[in-house]
């Protein structure tokens, strides 16, 4: 394939500027508010993702790495480590039950629903940086400088995401661990206060230090590419106010990440739309109702709601049949589960905990119920096929179509609904998120600090300091 290097010219510096000369008060009321909408569904991932399988071993990791304490981990009450290794911690969490958000394609050619997870990478860069510069200074980050930085970081990943061409991701990269770093590095280098030169050299490293591939969906890895990009992504701007040294163009031109890693992509397309409008509005991000990936969400929903509204139990179910696009089979790639990490990745058995239970939560996202044997015996009623009819309706939209065969010969069919709980048509409302945290938080934090924590995020704008966040998280000893 050949590259017009010609066209990949000046994203590079157009994200630093924007990083450099960004601020709380370009953040118009409405991005402020879906800003704290991120950050929750952020807190509250990350919490429910910290008892997951691989935070033991990355425990046993980081602690036998240690070092000098900039930064508190995420659900702890007193342990920190340096600021790179937190954000690890925490991004690694945020992911490790694929529950946090998805940014919504808008740029020609770009399949719905598959660029990136936006908000887990710069929340744990911009969260763990402001403990860096409290136990730099002595002075706590207020939730307006932390806004800044996290819409700032969030904004940048999200606009390179549109800008590389989608092959990127249909190649085999994960898009949230590679174009992720990005997103930590700038907004961990708008918390540190570089400027636009820093800010370029800081994304230059950033470059070399970009990636994730998807032949590690479904193990502990995948999380593990978020936690990288966080960690990354803060060593990369510490790196850069240290005096390191990169290419100060590292995104453009013919070797640099979107020439190499795409191949090729569109900078024009996004140069001079950084935060005009903000992608978190326009066209905004998917808070996911089900740990699982948001191409699934709409099939879920559609048999949930034709189970609910025929009253039908499991037992009255014969089989189901999943008819799709390669854009919704292709990367969704366990035929049965036997593990909760397969069960991401798996229609089978994602349709079989809505047949069972009626929902899909924490409580599902379990090994125990994933080889339970009612869920395996359900896995064993479902079917996907890929359905060229669907294919030829194209890739800008998630489309679906349930047939649900009863016991008793009835067959009854539901189109997935483009509307899907979750997606910018039909949000999540806040007190929806609220239920979504609390069971995140389910056996970690009561009701009262819960409240207490709803009750900072949602005026995140006006606390001194956003240290305080790490309080109402905190649940375990080590």
């Amino acid at each position: 394939m050949t590259v017009d290097t010609d066209a990949l010219k000046g994203l590079t510096r157009a994200v630093a500027a924007f990083s450099a000369g960004m601020s709380f008060d370009r953040l118009d009321a409405e991005n402020v508010r879906l800003a704290r909408r991120c950050v929750l569904d952020g807190l509250g991932v990350s919490l429910g993702g910290s008892q997951q399988h691989g935070m033991a071993p990355l425990m046993t990791y980081l602690r036998a790495t240690g070092g000098t304490e900039q930064a508190r981990l995420l659900g702890s009450r007193g342990a920190a480590l340096p600021a790179a290794q937190a954000a690890l911690w925490m991004g690694t969490a945020g992911h490790a039950m694929d529950w946090d958000d998805t940014q919504l394609a808008e740029g020609p050619g770009r399949p719905y629903g598959l660029l990136m997870h936006p908000t887990m990478p710069p929340l744990a860069a911009a969260l763990t940086t402001a403990e860096l510069v409290k136990s730099e200074t002595g002075a706590p980050v207020d939730g307006r400088r932390f806004l800044a930085a996290f819409a700032t970081g969030f904004e940048a990943c999200c606009k390179i995401a549109e800008a590389i061409v989608p092959d990127h991701y249909m190649r085999g990269f994960h898009t949230s661990g590679t174009i992720g770093t990005f997103g930590a590095a700038v907004a961990a280098a708008h918390m540190l206060g570089l400027d636009e030169a820093q800010t370029a050299v800081a994304i230059g490293i950033a470059a070399s230090s970009a990636a994730g591939i998807r032949a590690n969906f479904g193990t502990m890895t995948k999380p593990l590419h978020v936690g990288r990009a966080g960690h990354n992504g803060v060593a990369a701007a510490l790196l850069a106010r240290a005096g390191f040294s990169a290419n100060d163009e590292a995104l453009d031109g013919k070797w640099g990440y979107l020439a190499i890693a795409g191949p090729g992509g569109d900078p024009a397309q996004v140069r001079d739309r950084l935060g005009s409008p903000f992608t978190m509005a326009s066209p905004g991000v998917s808070i996911k109702p089900y740990p699982s990936g948001v191409l699934t969400h709409p099939s879920m929903d559609a048999l949930r709601f034709l189970m609910a509204e025929n009253g039908l139990s499991p037992d009255a179910v014969e089989s189901v049949e999943l008819a799709a696009g390669s854009n919704v089979l292709g990367p969704i790639r366990f035929a049965r589960a036997t593990t909760e990490l397969e069960g991401k990745f798996s229609f089978q058995f994602l349709l079989a905990a809505i047949i069972l239970t009626g929902k899909a939560g924490k409580a599902e996202f379990t090994d125990a119920f994933v080889s339970s044997q009612a869920c395996q015996d359900m896995q064993g009623r479902i079917t996907t096929r890929f359905d060229p009819e669907i294919e030829a309706m194209g890739w800008d939209k998630i489309r679906s179509r349930i047939t649900l065969t009863t016991r008793d010969g009835r067959t009854i069919v539901r189109w997935a609904d483009e509307r899907y709980r979750g997606g910018p048509a039909h949000p999540l409302t806040d007190a929806e998120l609220e239920d979504k945290v609390r069971d995140c938080a389910e056996g970690l934090l009561g009701e009262a600090r819960l409240a207490t924590l709803f009750g900072h995020v949602w005026s995140l704008q006006d606390i001194d300091d956003v240290g305080i966040l790490f309080d109402d998280c905190a649940w375990m000893d080590r």
